[in-house]
């Protein structure tokens, strides 16, 4: 049987069963699983602007915020309770089936990351960093100030109740504990299995993206735009389906963040996340599908498990509170990705490199 056959039905198989595993462990750990996989969503689309296009987003987290509030204000008693138009229309509130909120989510991040690439096509490295950044930061500003003098965000409160998925039909609700085959299925595990087939249908796209001209016109703009513009490639509408593109992936991020956590509030879009997914892309290897998924899965699951160290052996009762277990916890993901960048600069697992000469046999 073919090798990479049997590698896939063993990696299909581990993920199927990773869930019941992690459960006998508690459902913290099945939540950090959860997690990782909507970080390696957001690093799966920031892989497209950075790695395939060349182009330095720090501010996608906005993308993020955009498909979370969208939902949180689709999905929850905010706007029906706010606004009696609204009230009058829907006496019940808002309540969007999945079937809408994922596409819309998408679509709404992918105008705004068109909306971004716009002014940005003339900027390159540094620049452009500083511009998205910015971005980023407005994005946040204005969910945490739009409470006046109408209330749409809910300012620094967020937006509570926000409801969890159901499937159309069949009324399948993944916010609640169920039962299948005997076993009792808690809702982290249904989201675990809802937010692992939303992954694995981003990797399918992402790879024949890779491999199609958009994906080849993608990376000649990376690694010489100039020459990209002299063979014909229309680099400006390029740039700006790499930015809507990207984007997104970190709408429909934003959505299953939502959903599964039921509360938002503008500090989960904090900028320091934005790095984070960066650090995920750069770690795991620029360009490589298979490296931004190492890169997210490990950077994700980290800080999860360090936390898990310092309750487990009471770290701040046995310095007698000098340390904190939070401060330590981040001073050792620092450590951590220092000491991988030096060891391995080109990521865990780069992209093979083409083009290079085969060394001469020794006679």
């Amino acid at each position: 049987m073919n090798k990479k056959l049997v590698a896939f039905l063993c990696t299909a198989f581990l993920l199927v069963v990773l869930p019941a595993v992690a459960q006998y462990a508690g459902n913290f750990w099945v939540r950090a699983i959860d997690f990782a996989l909507l970080y390696v969503l957001l690093a799966l689309g920031l892989n497209i602007v950075v790695g395939y296009a060349g182009l330095l987003d720090l501010g996608y987290i906005a993308f993020y915020a955009v498909g979370a509030y969208m939902f949180g204000l689709l999905a929850s008693p905010h706007l029906s309770d706010t606004f009696s138009t609204i009230k009058s229309l829907f006496p019940g509130g808002l309540h969007t089936p999945l079937w809408a909120v994922i596409p819309l989510g998408a679509a709404l991040a992918a105008f705004f990351g068109a909306v971004l690439g716009a002014p940005t096509l003339k900027l390159r490295g540094d620049y452009l960093a500083i511009v998205t950044l910015g971005f980023g930061e407005i994005i946040r500003v204005f969910l945490n100030n739009l409470d006046a003098p109408l209330n749409i965000t809910n300012g620094p409160k967020g937006l509570l109740q926000i409801d969890s998925l159901k499937l159309p039909l069949v009324g399948f609700d993944f916010g609640r504990t169920g039962e299948l085959l005997g076993f009792e299925v808690s809702s982290v595990t249904k989201y675990y299995f809802l937010f692992l087939a939303i992954v694995v249908c981003s990797v399918l796209i992402c790879y024949r993206l890779e491999r199609s001209r958009i994906g080849r016109a993608w990376m000649a703009i990376r690694e010489d735009e100039i020459a990209a513009k002299a063979m014909g490639i229309d680099t400006r509408n390029m740039k700006l389906l790499a930015f809507a593109m990207g984007a997104s992936f970190g709408g429909v991020s934003g959505v299953l963040f939502a959903t599964f956590q039921r509360f938002i509030s503008p500090e989960s879009f904090a900028l320091q996340e934005s790095v984070m997914v960066v650090a995920m892309v750069v770690l795991g290897g620029i360009g490589h599908i298979p490296g931004v998924i190492l890169g997210a899965v490990l950077l994700a699951s980290l800080p999860e498990a360090l936390r898990w160290v310092a309750g487990a052996f009471d770290l701040q009762s046995m310095t007698g509170g000098r340390i904190d277990a939070a401060i330590l916890r981040q001073l050792l993901i620092a450590l951590a990705m220092i000491a991988i960048m030096l060891a391995r600069p080109r990521g865990l697992w780069p992209s093979p490199e083409h083009g290079k000469a085969a060394p001469a046999p020794v006679r």
